[in-house]
């Protein structure tokens, strides 16, 4: 055999270990066993992933996707056990394999970056050590050259001053900057698979969009496949090859990124697409208020009396001093805004940019340092200890988390009554009938009344906690990022309720998110924050189609999925 031949065979036989796959999945099946009997968490799933190839699994929270993943590096919760089928990496089978090879799987093999970097990067251990950690279990590092490993490691994270990062604890970092340690543990052994689970769904879109491309540019260079498990479209069909659509721990459709959202073939994923929000969507908006759009049309008299505003906000702002330097911390700039009645103004921006600061101070949780508030035409830091009673009853919060925000050892019905019950509105019995009634109000059944917290989903536990909101009929209500913890479509029903109850009871919201296409859906206006400041503010169709500030349209810009054409 000459040369030429053996260059043809090898050739031939590169080709073919190109398109073998790396991981394997056939016929897998996951059970968990629970006081109520066995749950199947995860039924038939197969998936095939090939070298260097990055493949997406999408669906709502409950679908099985991270159940899947986590049977595939062998980190099931307790109970879970993997009841049937085949998991192969690199052609042997791995779903039988015991704790020690699976630890040595783990980070040499297959790289893990999960979703929540706080709960899972030891609090009281230096970002270094767990990053040496990893590299001296696999025999990658030893003690006299692991220090540089771990700079090298966080460097290719995209961790300015990697050296001195590495001698601070996750408390110290960001964010964006924990998820990147994240990223530095889960590739550091340079494994052949990387497992990003959720990795940027707790972050705003600027943050999102520059951890994904380190992601991307850190696997591309090690030739690493890529399983992304998110349950955000617009994301899958950026980053993906292919995705896989799982609903109620079976894969309903798989194919390429974007037929499978260009044009969905199953019916869950036709309602995974229709409700995914887009920037190109039209507003949520509430009947009423298009009828009072054309009335004003029609009439120029309406359309030139003055705005009925419910809350005025002029040069706010907040400082907090800082021990030990020279200069204090600006969090709130001179901020300007109004909110007129019956409207949602959505306040925008990255972590870190003001937005909720502002509307802590609106909620009277912390004091402005200079600035001024009306609230109905009153400056709220004068208000007196009974006028500040009936403030409180009058402007009401939904937080982003609504589990940790509900009392857990409450149920539901004295949850919804506790601020009816607080103010001493009306008798038992009509604090009864009056919860009864609000739950009707957020399309939950009276079943749930004695139920608690830990018993709900998310979507339903968020219901609870509008409907606790409403509880005393307040006129404004500020919303800090209240759907940015669900999946699309609770997001999506969550983004419904809102509208028609704002319809419904001519209510006005302060609505804070990072999540521009969220806010596209419910916004008339919106205000976007950069460093304390307010660098636009517009009605949301100018903000959307026509934005001015660099800052906005780089915002806009990094929004995942902006460009494409997903169905609708």
């Amino acid at each position: 055999m000459n040369a030429r031949d053996e260059g043809a065979m090898r050739a031939a036989k590169e080709n073919q270990m190109s398109t073998e796959p790396l991981l394997s999945v056939q016929g897998l099946a996951v059970d968990f066993a629970t006081m109520d009997g066995v749950v199947h968490a995860v039924e038939g799933v197969d998936l095939e992933i090939r070298p260097g190839e990055t493949v997406a699994i999408v669906g709502e929270s409950g679908s099985g996707k991270s159940t899947t993943a986590m049977a595939i590096i062998g980190l099931l919760a307790g109970g879970g056990k993997i009841a049937a089928g085949s998991i192969r990496l690199d052609g042997k089978e791995i779903s039988r394999a015991g704790e020690h090879e699976l630890r040595m799987i783990r980070g040499r093999d297959i790289g893990l970056v999960p979703q929540d970097p706080m709960s899972n990067l030891n609090p009281v251990a230096k970002i270094g050590t767990q990053v040496a950690e990893t590299l001296l279990a696999h025999g990658l590092a030893t003690r006299q050259n692991v220090q540089a490993k771990v700079v090298e490691a966080l460097t290719a994270a995209g961790l300015p001053d990697p050296a001195r990062r590495a001698k601070q604890y996750p408390h110290e970092f960001s964010g964006g900057m924990r998820q990147r340690a994240l990223i530095a543990i889960g590739l550091a052994c340079k494994p052949r698979l990387l497992i990003a689970d959720e990795p940027t769904s707790a972050l705003d879109v600027t943050v999102q969009h520059t951890i994904l491309d380190q992601i991307g540019a850190m696997t591309r260079e090690l030739g690493t496949a890529v399983l992304l498990i998110t349950h955000d479209l617009g994301l899958a069909a950026e980053r993906a090859e292919r995705v896989i659509v799982m609903h109620r721990g079976k894969v309903v459709e798989q194919g390429a990124a974007r037929q499978i959202l260009e044009d969905p073939q199953h019916p869950y994923t036709q309602s995974l697409v229709k409700a995914a929000p887009s920037v190109a969507a039209a507003r949520l908006r509430p009947e009423a208020f298009q009828v009072q759009e054309r009335v004003a049309e029609a009439d120029p008299a309406v359309a030139a009396a003055p705005a009925d505003n419910i809350v005025e906000i002029e040069n706010l702002t907040k400082v907090y001093p800082v021990r030990g330097r020279g200069e204090d911390f600006v969090a709130v700039d001179d901020v300007s805004l109004v909110i007129p009645r019956g409207e949602t103004v959505a306040i925008v921006g990255e972590s870190g940019s003001g937005k909720t600061t502002t509307a802590r101070m609106l909620l009277k949780v912390i004091e402005p340092t200079s600035g001024l508030i009306r609230y109905e035409g009153k400056d709220i830091s004068s208000l007196s200890r009974a006028e500040t009673r009936e403030f409180r009853q009058q402007v009401q919060p939904i937080f982003q988390d609504p589990y940790s925000s509900l009392n857990p050892m409450f149920t539901i019905e004295r949850l919804i009554g506790e601020p009816l019950e607080f103010y001493k509105r009306g008798s038992a019995a009509d604090r009864r009938k009056r919860v009864r009634q609000l739950l009707d109000d957020v399309a939950l059944p009276q079943s749930m009344l004695r139920r608690y917290p830990s018993e709900l989903s998310g979507g339903q536990r968020q219901r609870i906690a509008i409907a606790r909101a409403l509880a005393l009929s307040p006129d404004l209500i500020v919303c800090d990022e209240p759907v940015s913890a669900l999946d699309v479509l609770v997001q999506d029903q969550i983004l419904k309720l809102l509208g028609d109850l704002q319809r419904e009871y001519g209510l006005s919201y302060l609505f804070i998110s990072h999540d521009l296409a969220v806010v596209r859906l419910i916004s008339d206006y919106v205000c976007v924050m950069k460093d304390g400041r307010l660098v636009e503010a517009a009605t949301s169709e100018e903000i959307f189609t026509n934005p001015r500030d660099p800052y906005t349209r780089r915002l806009l810009a990094s929004i995942p999925g902006n460009e494409l054409n997903i169905a609708s």
